[in-house]
């Protein structure tokens, strides 16, 4: 990297804590730090709904797969996921903002406790917990990848920088500054995309190709809608666990939803990011499907750093930056957002049950508590980063580990806003987790080598059948007056709200 590129970085890193500080004076109580007061207008959540769902991982593990198997990551992951928004913003999404204003809530998991109680609450609550900080080390494991590729840092120092820029913008700012800075950095990723792709357009006239013309001269199956291990049966499989998690399963997703202002203006933050997944990935990622015929035969060993090569071998100096900054913020958006659920969840569901000096009198989480529980969530997701190896790396932490259990996870926090599964309580809840975790632990220890629509789709599958099985026997048992109570605020029409957003918005945008 030359002195341009790290100038565009620093001055990058000190936009993104500048926003931070900026979103601080937002904040006066713990409702501003988790769900922005509920005023997070829809554009913004839908550019940061989308934004959350790229990371380092994106630019080191999946182009790696783009770079070996070609065009079937997009139909996999990026088709299957605005297919999984369209299809939630029409049945889930909107029920999330329905559930603030219902339950004043600000944690995903908080509405647990009423739709079937403290045990299954906290037990969801912690696997969650789990996931997430196996999901973000990922990232920051990631990230320390592109780093290391870029500029020769070493891995561990890399996830120690992103780490501490991570750390201090939203332990400041929460779900403002995180959302502020997916915005900024969209745009930034934007620019360097769009900069990348005309560049090696260029770069493929120069040999007599171009983007649609070839497909042809690429490893046999490259142009292919699927290839190799990723077989219709994986994507079938993926999309199941694609909507829970992009709907709502995924807590820092969910966060989005929580804060809008109605659920009408949630519906079309979804819708957003549905059409940006459908459209942005295809140009994100048009040069490394290119790549194998400009660099070809790279070692599988550094495949992972296909998008940092392409970088520094073709773009100019300043734009090299730039690039660098657009990867490095995508991750810390991702790890931010996921460090403020969390600590939503942690110090709304769970410390409040070890200790009552952990909320106020008044049910409220104390500032202080809410910025202290962010701080230890992202030092012990480092800590792990360190660690990756032990976890099958990378893509083991993103598709095999987290790809197979955030299904029987949130299979009872997703579908349990649905009134078709009201009949299913406490038992079906836990009894689908356990199938599914059974399932998982089952295809770990008694398979050799499963195959990835196995290991991501088994217990996904098993977790949804044993859900949607109770809901139907359980349907000549009585259900709690509570529970019809909240699915008929859930399945409430908008119109009668309309002006409550309105007042809602205007009272965030004074802040």
């Amino acid at each position: 990297m030359q002195l341009l590129d790290w100038v565009a970085l620093v001055v990058f890193f000190l936009v993104m804590v500048g926003i931070g500080f900026n979103a601080y004076k937002r904040i006066s109580g713990s409702k501003d730090f988790y769900v922005a007061g509920g005023g997070l207008p829809w554009w913004l959540a839908g550019v940061s709904h989308h934004v959350s769902g790229y990371s380092g991982v994106v630019f080191t593990g999946y182009a790696a797969i783009a770079y070996a198997t070609g065009f079937n990551l997009y139909i996999w992951w990026a088709l299957n996921v605005s297919l999984a928004c369209f299809v939630g913003a029409l049945l889930v999404v909107p029920r999330w903002a329905r559930l603030r204003k219902a339950l004043n809530i600000q944690s995903p998991t908080e509405y647990l406790k009423l739709r079937y109680d403290v045990k299954t609450q906290q037990i969801i609550a912690w696997l969650g917990v789990v996931l997430k900080l196996l999901d973000t080390a990922a990232k920051y494991a990631a990230i320390g990848v592109i780093l290391y590729g870029f500029a020769g840092v070493p891995i561990h120092y890399g996830i120690l920088i992103a780490g501490f820029v991570a750390m201090l913008y939203v332990t400041v700012g929460g779900l403002w500054a995180d959302t502020m800075n997916d915005f900024f950095q969209f745009m930034v990723q934007v620019a360097a995309g769009v900069a990348m792709f005309f560049i090696i357009q260029s770069e493929l006239g120069a040999v007599g190709t171009d983007y649609l013309s070839m497909w042809d001269q690429l490893p046999v199956g490259s142009g292919n809608w699927f290839n190799g291990e990723y077989t219709p049966m994986f994507f079938i499989s993926f999309s199941l666990v694609i909507f829970l998690s992009y709907t709502g399963g995924t807590w820092n997703l969910a966060s989005r939803f929580i804060a809008s202002p109605s659920g009408s203006h949630a519906r079309k933050a979804m819708f957003l990011s549905s059409a940006l997944y459908l459209i942005w990935p295809l140009i994100l990622f048009a040069p490394i499907w290119a790549s194998p015929i400009l660099i070809p035969n790279l070692e599988l060993s550094q495949q992972t750093q296909i998008y940092s090569i392409l970088t520094l071998q073709y773009l100019p100096a300043g734009l090299v930056g730039i690039v660098l900054a657009s990867m490095f913020a995508a991750t810390l958006s991702m790890v931010a957002s996921d460090a403020n659920a969390i600590s939503s969840v942690l110090s709304r569901d769970i410390l409040p049950l070890i200790s009552n000096k952990f909320q106020n009198k008044n049910g409220e989480t104390p500032l202080k508590v809410a910025r202290l529980v962010t701080f230890t969530f992202t030092v012990a997701t480092i800590i792990i980063a360190l660690n990756n190896d032990y976890f099958g790396g990378i893509i083991g932490l993103i598709i095999v580990w987290f790809g197979g259990l955030i299904g029987p996870a949130s299979i009872p926090m997703v579908l349990g806003l649905l009134p078709f599964y009201k009949y299913c309580g406490p038992k079906s809840a836990l009894g689908s987790m356990a199938v599914g975790l059974a399932v998982f632990v089952g295809t770990r220890l008694f398979i050799t080598d499963p195959s990835m629509a196995l290991a991501v789709g088994g217990p996904v599958s098993s977790s949804l059948l044993f859900f949607s099985l109770a809901a139907v026997v359980n349907r000549k048992h009585a259900v709690k007056p509570e529970i019809e109570e909240l699915m008929m605020k859930l399945s409430a029409d908008d119109t009668n709200d309309a002006n409550d957003a309105d007042n809602t918005l205007e009272l965030a945008e004074n802040r």
